[in-house]
């Protein structure tokens, strides 16, 4: 039996790893702070430490008590915008804790790592369809602190043997199950519905981009398809098959921010038009990432629309 620590695996997305693992077969184990994380967010019988990643002598325990033989590493502190304001924060939790955790590892002999990146280490690209190769340009210490990350498995890599791979993407909406939630205060679908929830009227950043309705394009992926992909990773590593050093999680087209509105609102049968701000500086009018790679060895797609995506968040979304 193998058995995959999942760092941060009471947050969001870590919640519905800990899910597609164990639906894969896996054994799951949790190691959580619950800074932004929750345990009832941990499934019933899934063993669970709670402690942070920066705890050596913690995560060396935790690795040896579970006959750990992988980790899948998805904690970490997550806001680009806020990152700006708390750098060093941002980079103990996210550089610190990574070295740590790769310190233990090395450790106790486990050898096999999946990590939770970001394309935010892209920047602002040029192009409107992002790849692997495309420039790393990483404009807050989030976006930072996730690309020295990929340098510390790729030098772990030389050092010590380690087999990893780093997954990208953009935004992560939706849900899985109907009790497990973003909480975020920064991310966009639980803004809106935080809006809704308050009689307020959501509000959209600018309408006179070059798109087709104005308003800006990104990638949104379901969080489900997301977490598939982590196991894929995994199930790849565990098996020695080889893996690309980074793999973009991306839809290949986008979505607008005044569609989203719309479905939003067809979703929850709440009639609203949003209100139109001024342009926030350094929005790019579209970013998008091209998935073709991890497509390919992954098994990565797009199984939700953008209505289910929606549909599955706002049921999920706890309401009063």
């Amino acid at each position: 039996m193998t058995t995959w620590l999942v760092t941060g695996g009471a947050g969001y997305i870590g919640a519905h790893v800990v899910r597609a693992l164990q639906g894969a077969g896996l054994t799951p184990v949790v190691l959580d702070d619950l800074s932004s994380g929750f345990a009832g967010f941990v499934p019933e019988g899934v063993a669970f430490v709670q402690g942070s990643i920066l705890d050596g002598d913690l995560v060396e325990e935790t690795l040896r008590a579970h006959d750990v033989t992988g980790v899948i590493h998805v904690a970490g502190y997550k806001y680009a915008g806020v990152s700006v304001k708390r750098p060093l924060h941002t980079y103990e939790q996210n550089v610190t804790g990574t070295a740590v955790l790769l310190e233990r590892m090395q450790a106790v002999g486990v050898s096999r790592l999946v990590f939770s990146s970001s394309a935010a280490v892209y920047g602002t690209p040029d192009t409107l369809l992002v790849t692997e190769d495309t420039p790393k340009a990483p404009e807050s210490p989030y976006g930072e602190s996730k690309l020295i990350g990929e340098w510390l498995l790729r030098d772990q890599a030389v050092a010590a043997g380690l087999a990893s791979t780093a997954l990208r993407y953009f935004n992560v909406v939706g849900s899985g199950s109907p009790d497990l939630y973003d909480a975020s205060a920064h991310n966009l679908f639980p803004l809106i519905f935080r809006a809704l929830g308050e009689g307020r009227t959501p509000t959209i950043f600018g309408d006179d981009y070059d798109t087709p309705d104005g308003t800006c394009v990104r990638d949104y992926i379901h969080v489900s398809d997301l977490a598939l992909a982590h196991v894929a990773a995994a199930r790849r590593l565990e098996a020695g098959e080889p893996v690309l050093p980074a793999y973009n999680l991306g839809s290949g087209d986008g979505v607008s921010v005044r569609e989203i509105m719309d479905a939003v609102a067809s979703v929850t049968g709440i009639d609203f038009t949003p209100e139109v701000a001024p342009r926030r500086p350094g929005d790019p009018a579209r970013i998008v990432a091209l998935g073709e790679l991890a497509a390919r060895d992954l098994g990565w797609e797009m199984r939700h629309t953008l209505e289910e995506m929606v549909q599955s968040a706002w049921e999920a979304y706890p309401k009063g």
